[in-house]
């Protein structure tokens, strides 16, 4: 395992060994989302919010 500082607060995320990129995990401090961006080494930025299409 390893950790990571989230983007957001600054707290440690800890993250599995086999992490993959594009990957969606929450910091378990201020709840974020947060996608992997890479892992070696691991990057994390805040995950893209999904928008609404409402069948357009």
């Amino acid at each position: 395992m390893t950790e990571v500082e989230c983007p957001e607060c600054g707290a440690d995320v800890s993250l599995y060994d086999d992490l993959e990129t594009g990957e969606i995990i929450d910091c378990g401090t201020c709840g974020a989302e947060l996608e992997v961006i890479d892992v070696n080494p691991p990057v994390l930025e805040r995950a893209p919010e999904l928008e609404e299409d409402w069948g357009e």
